[in-house]
């Protein structure tokens, strides 16, 4: 599978995605909101929207920094498992919720959130949104682009 455009050969649309990265490098370097639980929300949601490239880069990202194989591997599933802390269950709810809006009402419940907020602060709720966000958004570029999953190597984005 080869992607259908080299978005980087645009001369505007390689400026715009160079923002685009330069804003999401600035929450993963620079958020409180611990790295581990950074990747593993941008992995659940890349799982969801069916993105090969970023599952690709998330779950490699996450075993290059020393997570289990049985972590990455039941983020998926998330729901029936017990290697997660109480903490990321909350952040994998809001990623959930935050991505499948259009499958619930509301979005985000008041249920959901108030958990989260027993265990993050609102400097990392902030950026918890911005991580479902921006997570979501490079998935569609993914997905949208057909660009495949396989090729990721841990550094590819420093």
């Amino acid at each position: 599978m080869e992607p259908r455009l080299n978005l980087f050969g645009s001369p505007v649309v390689a400026k715009a995605l160079k923002y685009f990265a330069s804003a999401s490098r600035v929450l993963i370097k620079e958020s409180s909101l611990p790295k581990s639980t950074q990747d593993l929300v941008m992995l659940r949601a890349s799982q969801i929207n069916g993105c090969g490239y970023c599952t690709d880069a998330h779950s490699k990202d996450l075993t290059h920094a020393g997570e289990s194989a049985t972590r990455v591997n039941l983020v998926a599933a998330w729901r029936e498992s017990n290697v997660f802390t109480d903490a990321e269950r909350a952040a994998l709810e809001l990623t959930e919720q935050g991505t499948r809006i259009s499958d619930g009402a509301g979005g985000i419940t008041d249920e959901a959130w108030t958990e989260a907020t027993k265990y993050y602060d609102e400097e990392q709720l902030s950026a918890l949104v911005c991580f479902i966000s921006f997570i979501n958004s490079s998935n569609r570029f993914g997905v949208i682009n057909r660009t495949p999953g396989g090729d990721y190597q841990p550094g590819d984005f420093d």
